[in-house]
């Protein structure tokens, strides 16, 4: 895939999935576990994806680290992830992608007693190029699972934080969106993403051309 050259204060919607399509979240534990390392791991001073338990038992980083990405927003699902991010510091995206992939990859490994490669290759981004479409991404990665009942409470998704609950506390950086655009917040947001679904002019930022928020 052709990759746009990652600029520092750009958004990007990274996504990937498991390979030939396989689930890699299978219960409660592993999304708990990946969703521990999107705080964990987005650090500078962490070189790998080799976290001490000390650490990794931790609840949440101190406000005073030095990140790698801002986290926007995300929708873990079943067999695949989408993310939205904030690159802030030279590579930090890749960086960032590649300790947690690694990461998740061992955790799901040695749990599954399996080996080998967990997604489908190195993860996928688009840069988001307008207000539109940044505003348009996070309706999208938050609609994901809109084919799932009670998709709107679907549990491992962002979308919570934007609705007025504090579920993931210092893992979103949500007001880095301050000054770059206005989105609804609150009780707001949940009534205006109920009434989107239209994502035929970010075909583009899918991870192909087929794809729509399906829940699968």
């Amino acid at each position: 895939m052709d990759r746009t050259p990652i600029e520092l204060e750009s958004f990007h919607h990274v996504y990937n999935r498991g390979t030939d399509k396989r689930v890699v979240f299978n219960n409660v534990e592993d999304y708990k576990f990946f969703i521990g390392y999107l705080n964990i791991l987005n650090d500078v001073e962490i070189k790998n994806s080799h976290v001490p338990a000390t650490i990794r038992n931790g609840v949440s980083h101190s406000q005073e680290t030095d990140r790698l990405v801002n986290i926007i927003a995300f929708c873990l699902m079943p067999n695949h992830f989408h993310m939205l991010l904030q690159e802030l510091t030279a590579g930090g995206i890749s960086k960032f992608m590649q300790k947690l992939s690694t990461g998740y990859t061992m955790y799901f490994n040695e749990k599954n007693n399996r080996s080998g490669a967990l997604f489908q290759g190195r993860f996928k981004s688009k840069f988001v190029d307008s207000e539109l479409y940044l505003l348009k991404v996070i309706d999208y990665i938050h609609l994901n699972p809109k084919n799932l009942p009670g998709s709107l409470n679907y549990e491992w998704s962002s979308f919570h934080d934007y609705s007025g609950v504090n579920k993931f506390g210092d893992i979103l950086q949500i007001d880095a969106l301050d000054g770059i655009t206005e989105i609804p917040k609150g009780e707001e947001y949940s009534i205006w993403l109920s009434s989107q679904g239209d994502f035929g002019d970010i075909d583009h930022l899918s991870i192909d051309s087929k794809e729509v928020p399906t829940g699968r």
